[in-house]
């Protein structure tokens, strides 16, 4: 489970910015083609933030839709999985978004 690696990470950057206070919650952006399941990254957050400054902080977690762009006919595809087909029946796509994984915003006491 990669989630607990990425939990311990985004703690580790929250803690190191926060300088010292406590951090009450962080806002956390995640593609939906990051292939990160958001509910177990909640999860392995509660169980990595203990006895950090993070501890007990909120972790919200804003799905970003993945996009795509046909490189045939340049029509938008929207992604739930790394891979799709355009309407016109291509699947030569150029992602736009969708694999992001990057803290957007913190709170902090």
């Amino acid at each position: 489970m990669h989630e607990l690696g990425i939990a311990m990470r985004v703690i580790d950057l929250a803690v190191e910015s926060s300088a010292g206070a406590r951090v009450s919650r962080i806002v956390l952006e995640v593609g939906k083609l990051a292939t990160v399941l958001p509910d177990a990254l909640r999860f392995c957050f509660a169980a990595a933030a203990e006895g950090t400054a993070a501890e007990g902080a909120q972790l919200d977690i804003v799905e970003v839709p993945g996009m795509a762009r046909c490189r045939e006919c340049g029509g938008s595809v929207e992604l739930s999985r790394p891979f799709g087909r355009c309407s016109c029946g291509n699947s030569d796509l150029e992602w736009l978004s969708g694999d992001e994984l990057r803290i957007r915003e913190m709170e902090v006491v």
